[in-house]
């Protein structure tokens, strides 16, 4: 092959009278640009499929929370918001932050809190668990274990690996992230951090180290439950708070999804702590309910969402009232060892306070019996849960009113005779009193279980003096009494 002279590769071409070596410098310039573009957008859409953002779903209030290792050492964390500090004890938000954050391993001043806790590195968990040892496992369930940890300031922490089915591990970290992130209340288990390492996520929970309600009801306790009549209103009181905070402390309001004894989680002195929104949903304020996919767990999820699959709080008072016998009974919600008749907690539950044998629905492993006024209160507030008609259940702010209350305004005894004036009106006079009729509605349907057991008042019959809170027998002497 012959090699261009230099007199060749200085002559003039007819594209713009260039000399040739400039063309060809020109060309091969071209090449190159063009190359390295074609390189930089494959690379650039390889790694956005790798390390995709953890998008925040829409809200009011949209929050993105993303997660980029450009670096392996040191990965970034940006969180964006458009809101303001807010009010009701859920959060200050700034308007845009950036701050880089070590992979655990290096300057603990570098893990700083971005609001959602901290940002663990996998090798630091690693460290934490004994390498996720076995013997360090503290529950498993359908999304993840749980294993107890020690971090290096050497608090007790409870890490939670969560299982990368189809994609799964991804959902739930987004929606426990969105929902309790930057939540803080007594009565809810706090969030302190997470990890997002490859496709590996994991989340960091406050540590409670007293087992959750089940183990508590439902494991091998002995003849008589350590777990008394008070402790157990003091669990069902908290838990509702904690719902009642998710449902009207928050904007949007976080409808939990999966309310159960295994997610009550117990400390020392019995305090509950609701755990686990991997199932979660967020409703804001311009919506009434929100249509997905039915999930929970058998026996607490509430009929109508699992026949139209619209979803909103009313569904965990649902679940909570299931809880709620579960609590007073000591029964599962599903018993396939019963009877036919006892096998479903609720069905039995309202079978046995329709035959008005009330008292017989207490655990037997209580030793000492509640006041007979305490057991009718509990019994009630159970039956208004499990309302059919979720629009009539009540609110979980209404229900911890309920649950605290000492006087609780039912009647069980007669009251003590009070003097009367007597209207003489005759026989005929007295036969053309009114008689009054009350539509047979809710809370009627719970008057229809509890019959003359217990009379159910509302605000507007105590102040309209409603003759069912106080049934007196019909005059037999023509005569109308005043009271």
């Amino acid at each position: 092959m012959a090699v261009p002279s230099t007199t060749t590769l200085s002559s003039k071409t007819p594209i713009l009278g260039q000399k040739l070596y400039v063309i060809i410098a020109a060309t091969l310039l071209i090449l190159t640009t063009i190359l390295l573009i074609i390189f930089v957008c494959i690379r650039r859409h390889f790694i956005s499929k790798r390390r995709r953002l953890v998008p925040l779903k829409p809200s009011p209030d949209p929050i993105v929370l993303g997660v980029n290792n450009k670096q392996q050492q040191q990965p970034q964390i940006i969180v964006k918001s458009n809101d303001s500090a807010e009010e009701g004890g859920t959060t200050s938000r700034s308007t845009a932050t950036s701050a880089s954050v070590g992979s655990g391993e290096g300057n603990n001043n570098n893990n700083g809190d971005m609001g959602w806790g901290r940002w663990y590195g996998i090798k630091e968990l690693e460290i934490a668990t004994n390498n996720f040892a076995v013997e360090n496992v503290i529950g498993e369930g359908g999304y993840g274990v749980v294993y107890r940890g020690v971090v290096r300031d050497k608090t007790v922490v409870a890490v939670k690996n969560l299982l990368n089915n189809k994609g799964q591990a991804e959902k739930e970290f987004k929606v426990e992230v969105e929902a309790i992130g930057k939540v803080r209340h007594k009565n809810l288990v706090g969030l302190m951090g997470f990890c997002a390492d490859g496709a590996k996520r994991l989340l960091v929970y406050e540590y409670v180290d007293n087992g959750n309600l089940e183990q508590w009801l439902h494991g091998e306790v002995g003849p008589i439950s350590p777990l008394t009549w008070e402790i157990r209103m003091k669990i069902a009181i908290g838990t509702a708070k904690g719902l009642a905070y998710l449902h009207e402390g928050l904007e949007p309001k976080v409808v939990h999804r999966d309310v159960k004894s295994s997610n009550i989680l117990l400390d020392r002195k019995f305090n509950a702590k609701v755990s686990d929104f991997g199932l979660a949903k967020l409703l804001g304020s311009e919506k009434s309910y929100v249509t997905t996919r039915v999930m929970g767990t058998f026996g607490y999820v509430s009929p109508d969402y699992a026949s139209t699959g619209m979803l909103n709080e009313c569904s965990d008072v649902y679940s909570f009232g299931v809880l709620l016998m579960e609590i007073v009974t000591g029964r599962s919600p599903v018993d396939y060892s019963k009877a036919p008749g006892e096998m479903n907690l609720v069905d039995w539950f309202k079978g046995m306070v329709a035959s008005r044998r009330g008292e017989e629905l207490l655990d037997p492993k209580i030793s000492v019996q509640p006041p007979p006024r305490s057991l009718k209160r509990v019994l009630l507030v159970c039956l208004r849960c499990i309302d059919m008609d979720g629009n009539k259940r009540p609110k979980m702010g209404q229900i911890v009113h309920m649950l605290e209350a000492e006087d609780f305004p039912f009647r069980t005894e007669p009251r003590p005779p009070r003097e009367t004036t007597t209207l003489h009106l005759g026989s005929d006079a007295a036969s053309k009193v009114p008689s009054v009729n009350y539509p047979d509605e809710s809370p009627g349907a719970v008057r229809r279980l509890l019959g003359p057991w217990i009379v159910l008042p509302t605000k507007k019959n105590r102040l309209e003096g409603d003759p069912r809170l106080e049934p007196r027998d019909p005059p037999s002497d023509g005569q109308v009494r005043i009271v």
